[in-house]
């Protein structure tokens, strides 16, 4: 295999190593996310994998074509997440030592995870690039071959396996939109599907907080921050391998915001009830962003993902409901006399809201001394029901707002 490019038949090699290795995940049509975004949407289900991401698939045609002197060595892999369980856990399953560098703020779910597969976990650095030069120089003491996360034409190859997989299970696909962090799934997945259908448009997502192939694709330069929702294609810089692929073979690169990317986190939820995390979720972003864009085409997502922090999920799922309008704060002032609140909370009630938190303030107000200001956080059933209720509320003779 060259080192400066992968074909179609290395991707085609690559599945028959993978066959039977990992899984072959369904790619869906989703009425409800075609209904909503104009256009006929397929979703890959790669977060389905057994370590939760399409990760597996590069990672295991890497090691699978090791020589008996690299496996007997061990390997070695810079990660703060999918690659490194991905790595462990086929490194476990075919009796190779692993160690995996990650930087110190990498999550405890996923360390604990990596080392579950037996991997030896060594925490390095307090950036990703520190833990990526400490891994390098212990490969280069320890003789370990390293598994690059996307920057290896075996690695491309396998996560090309994706696109083949797409196209044979839904031919009428005329788009694809990928999530690109280092690049080396859309790589893999644009050589296999222009070799297929060299007509197909393939469009690559980023966060506007770690644009680094937008501006390649664009020549532009804005800077990188510091995180993202998306941690998985949060990548300062795409890799040399990947990047004349991206230029060369993707129609276009855009850009989703941290809020466009809660929201199809929470779509993907509510309305498929599948769980992904940030990265899983950029390519509905990029189509709910610009539906016109995408109007009346057949369009095919990979949810390349699905290793999302629980409490995290969770703060996703309550700001969604505010921004939705389900979960509400208003703001009553009442007179302070025994039983207002209780008046207050019988009207809610009976308009159909369910309270969920109060707060009821005196010392912490510009009211006067006889009054009293009550906040309550209300569960509701959308805007609509917000705007009754607090019409119902003056009409009582209080004084009631949204706050926030």
């Amino acid at each position: 295999m060259s080192n400066a490019i992968v074909t179609i038949d290395d991707i085609r090699e690559a599945a028959q190593r993978l066959h039977g290795e990992v899984s072959e995940t369904p790619c869906l049509p989703s009425r409800t996310l075609s209904a909503i975004c104009g256009c006929e949407i397929f979703l890959k289900f790669e977060n389905l994998q057994f370590t939760a991401s399409f990760k597996e698939r590069g990672a295991l045609n890497k090691m699978a074509q090791l020589t008996p002197e690299e496996r007997a060595k061990g390997v070695l892999a810079v990660s703060a997440g999918n690659h490194a369980q991905a790595v462990a856990y086929h490194a476990e399953r075919m009796g190779i030592a692993a160690t995996i560098v990650m930087p110190r703020f990498a999550s405890s779910v996923k360390v604990e995870n990596t080392r579950g597969f037996g991997a030896e976990v060594v925490l390095e650095g307090d950036t990703f690039e520190d833990a990526r030069v400490a891994g390098l120089k212990l490969a280069a003491e320890r003789g370990y071959t390293l598994v690059h996360p996307y920057d290896d034409p075996a690695v491309i190859a396998g996560q090309g396996t994706i696109g083949l997989e797409m196209l044979a299970q839904q031919p009428g696909i005329d788009t694809l939109v990928v999530a690109i962090g280092g690049g080396g799934l859309i790589a893999g997945i644009a050589t296999a599907a222009r070799s297929i259908r060299p007509d197909i448009r393939i469009v690559g997502v980023q966060t506007e907080r770690f644009p680094a192939a937008w501006n390649a694709k664009h020549g532009q330069s804005r800077e990188s921050r510091q995180a993202t929702i998306a941690d998985g294609i949060g990548v300062k810089h795409p890799g040399a391998l990947t990047l004349p692929v991206i230029r060369e073979l993707v129609d276009d690169v855009v850009l989703v915001s941290e809020d466009d990317i809660e929201q199809a986190i929470l779509m993907l939820l509510e309305i498929e009830k599948t769980v992904v995390e940030g990265a899983g979720a950029v390519g509905l972003a990029a189509v709910v962003k610009d539906k016109p864009r995408y109007a009346g085409r057949k369009v095919g997502l990979v949810l390349c993902g699905g290793n999302i922090e629980p409490l995290v999920l969770a703060e996703i799922i309550e700001r969604g409901m505010v921004k939705s309008g389900r979960l509400a704060r208003l703001r009553v002032n009442v007179r302070d006399v025994p039983g207002a609140l209780a008046d207050v909370a019988a009207l809610l009630a009976r308009l159909g809201a369910n309270i969920d938190e109060v707060q009821h303030q005196r010392a912490f107000t510009s009211l006067s001394v006889e009054r009293v200001q009550i906040e309550v956080v209300v569960q509701t059933r959308g805007a609509e029901h917000i705007e009754r209720i607090l019409a119902a509320m003056r009409e009582q003779g209080y004084e009631a707002d949204r706050v926030g």
